[in-house]
Formats: C-alpha cells, structure tokens, sequence
C-alpha cells in the first residue's frame, strides 16, 4: 500500500490522500476476504443446522488452587454472532476500504470468531465443558518449538539462505538431547548437546549452499531426509537395544515466577513454565534486537535484499550469512531440544513429525518478521492442540479430520496470506563475487 497526494487545484483546498494496491495486495486482499466469507458461511450453516443446547467454558482444571467459575453460553446464538463478525470482516476486506491498523482490527476480530465459533459448535449439548486453561497450556507448549524454528528461519532467511531443513535441525537435536540426557542424567548437559547438533546441521546448510553454491530448497529437502535416516539408523542400531540407559530422558522441572505464578488462570500458564519457554518468549526479542537495533542486523538485512550493494560498501556476504545461519541453528537446537528433554518424552523415530514445516509456514506468514512469526507460531499451537481438546471431548467432527486439523489450517492460512508476504530480495539466491 501507498498514497498519493492528490493535488488541490486551489492553495486554499485540503490535500486528500488516496490509497493505492499492488497486483500482489490486491490478490491477498481479495483472498483473504473470499476465506472469511466462506468461513462464516459455513459456519453459519453450522449453526442453523448443527448446534443445539449450550456451550460451557471451565477457566480452571480440576487442580487448581482457585477454583474458577465455569461460563455457560447458548451455542446457536453465540456461533450466529460470531458468523456475523466473520461476515463483515470479510466484506470489509473484499470492498477494499480497510487499511492498515483498521484491516489488522478486522483479521483480529475475524480470527476470533472463527476460533469462538467453531469451540461453541464443537461443544455446544455436550456434557462436558471445554477446558480454557489446558488449551492455553497445552498452545504454550505446542508453539515453543515453532517460535525457535521460526527464529531459526528468520536469521537465515533475512540474510539470502532459505532454511527447508528446520525439520532435520529439530529431529537432529531432539535424539543427540535424548542421548546425552539419558547418558548424563543432566538437562544443562542434555541443551548444550542439542544447541551443537542444530548448530553442525546449521553448518552443513551453510557449507553447500554459501561455498558450493547448491540450490537451497533442494539441500533443504537432502538435508531433512539425511536426518531422518541416520536418527533412525542410530536409533534402531544403538538406542532400542540399549533403551534403559540411553534412551531414559531426565525430566526437566518447571520454573514457577513468584507470585505471577499464583494469578489465577494466566498464572499458571505463562509463569509456570520450563526454562524451554522462557528462553523462547526472551528468543523473540533478543532476535527481534538483533536484525533491527543493531548493526550486525543491518549487514543481515543488506545481504538479505542486495548483496552486490552490501559488498561495494565493505560487506563480508558469505561471513554475514555464515554467522546468521549458524546462529539460527542454535535456535533449531533448542527447538528440537524441547520434543524429548523439553516434554520428558523418550526419542522415537521422526519424532519431529512435520513441526519443522510448520515453523517454517509460520515464517511466512509473518512476512520474515520474528515476531509476527512467533505469533503465527502461537496460532499454529492453538489449532494443534484444539484438535487434541475436540477429541477427548468427542465431538461430532471425525476424529480422522481433527488430527488433520494443523495441516488443514496451515495450508488455509497460507494460501489465504501468502501473496502478502515477500520474502528478501535476494532469499535463496547464492552469492558470488
């Protein structure tokens, strides 16, 4: 988007500014708006036709120390309101007259009348009320390891090398932290391990994309299945057999903040949690830091988007580059840290399960940006664990559909935003002098 200044034939008359599009705006404009409209369509033909009785909301489990109240609300009017915001967020996109902090407002508010919604059909009858404080724990926990891919991604990918291979970073770093884990008995020793392996497979990233030049999407693809295979091979050969002393992940206490941590609902959720996710909330703004309040982040940033301009001046590219992706891989390690010494989960094959793409969908979706893509991060995390809640609660939706559902949302969510997002100039485009 940009304006124009209209000019006024007389001094005297007020300067009108006039908003302009690009092609791609327009696009994601229109698809944006073209989702929601059919999002509240079907959700409102859900709501006809599907949602009956009440819908109640616990904001406490059953061990917490205060006890909060349970909310009740009337399922099809509640899912007919929400339809209506939905509605209108849509037709304000498709009319084109929202703008910046207005548009934003109306994706917020659209967002969480799909999410309010959907949870009200999906629970509205049942006996059983839907538990507010495990899904916000279990969002926590789910999006702590797609805020330190999408970092891991952030570094490199403002710096020109696109990172396709988070998932072998992650599936890398989650067996060597099981291994030292188990074999240490140490959570410190366990972290340390898993920052090394992210940061080696960062180092292979780099080596045959910055010095030999390889097609990046490629050796992303090589490098993920390369992870897969010799964890697998590791795992098969010297784990299982050995599963009691090397396959026995240490568990990993959490850290309460005092007196935050006694807020009822909130408390417990975000200042009760695992050194894991503290590191990850301080990651998003050290990074944040990093690329825009600093110069280093500004010779990231120039190589990112013309590397021939950043040489001229004195610029390093290849060193500048090299430094973003091995940093980035200290991040992947911490992520990949967090499916096995970060939940106390013992290290099966391909434990990593598509996490890696999912972060990187997320980075995408926030436009390159670390804090935009950690709160796509958070996002994700709902819908995962949303589809876990569905479950238990045996709603009417197939169980098949709700494991599906982070997929589904990720490819919606993209094609929905994608033609507003632009990667660096010059992401994925080897450098040579």
């Amino acid at each position: 988007m940009s304006a124009t200044v209209q000019h006024p034939d007389s001094l005297d008359a007020p300067i009108e500014l006039a908003h302009t599009e690009s092609a791609a705006g327009r696009r994601a404009r229109l698809s944006t708006g073209v989702l929601l409209v059919v999002l509240g369509v079907l959700m409102g033909w859900l709501g006809v036709t599907a949602t009956s009785g009440d819908a109640r909301y616990a904001l406490s489990d059953a061990f917490a120390a205060v006890q909060l109240p349970t909310l009740s609300a009337p399922g099809m009017p509640t899912v007919l309101l929400c339809t209506v915001l939905t509605l209108l967020a849509g037709a304000g996109f498709l009319s084109g007259r929202l703008w910046g902090r207005s548009r934003a407002a109306a994706a917020a508010v659209a967002g969480i009348a799909v999410g309010l919604g959907f949870v009200t059909w999906a629970v509205a009858g049942s006996s059983q009320a839907f538990p507010v404080s495990n899904q916000l724990s279990g969002t926590i926990a789910l999006a702590t390891p797609l805020v330190f891919g999408a970092l891991c991604g952030a570094l490199g990918e403002n710096a020109g090398v696109v990172n396709v291979a988070i998932e072998g970073q992650f599936l890398t770093a989650a067996f060597t932290a099981a291994l030292v884990g188990s074999v240490t008995r140490s959570v410190p020793a366990a972290l340390v391990a898993a920052v090394i392996a992210g940061v080696l497979m960062g180092a292979m990233l780099a080596v045959f994309s910055i010095k030999y030049l390889v097609d990046q999407v490629v050796l992303g693809v090589v490098i993920n299945l390369f992870a897969s295979g010799i964890t697998g091979f590791m795992f098969d050969q010297l784990v299982q057999p050995n599963s009691g002393e090397l396959n026995r992940v240490p568990p990993i206490s959490r850290l309460p903040i005092p007196l935050l941590s006694d807020i009822p609902l909130l408390g417990p959720v975000l200042f009760n949690q695992t050194i894991l996710v503290y590191l990850a909330i301080v990651s998003v703004a050290v990074v944040w830091f990093l690329l825009y309040r600093t110069r280093w982040g500004l010779r990231v940033r120039s190589v990112g988007e013309h590397p021939e301009a950043a040489d001229t001046v004195g610029i390093n590219v290849r060193l500048v580059r090299w430094q973003a992706v091995l940093l980035g891989g200290l991040f992947a390690g911490l992520g990949g840290a967090f499916f096995t010494i970060g939940s106390s989960v013992s290290f099966i094959k391909d434990i990593t399960v598509g996490n890696g793409f999912i972060a990187l969908a997320a980075l995408i979706m926030g436009r390159w940006h670390p804090v935009r893509a950690a709160l796509m991060a958070l996002f994700f995390g709902f819908v995962s664990q949303l589809g876990s809640q569905l479950q238990v609660l045996q709603t009417p939706m197939p169980s098949q559909f709700l494991l599906m559902l982070p997929y589904v949302a990720t490819i919606i969510a993209v094609a929905g935003l994608i033609g507003r997002s632009r990667a660096p100039k010059a992401d994925g485009q080897p450098y040579e002098r």
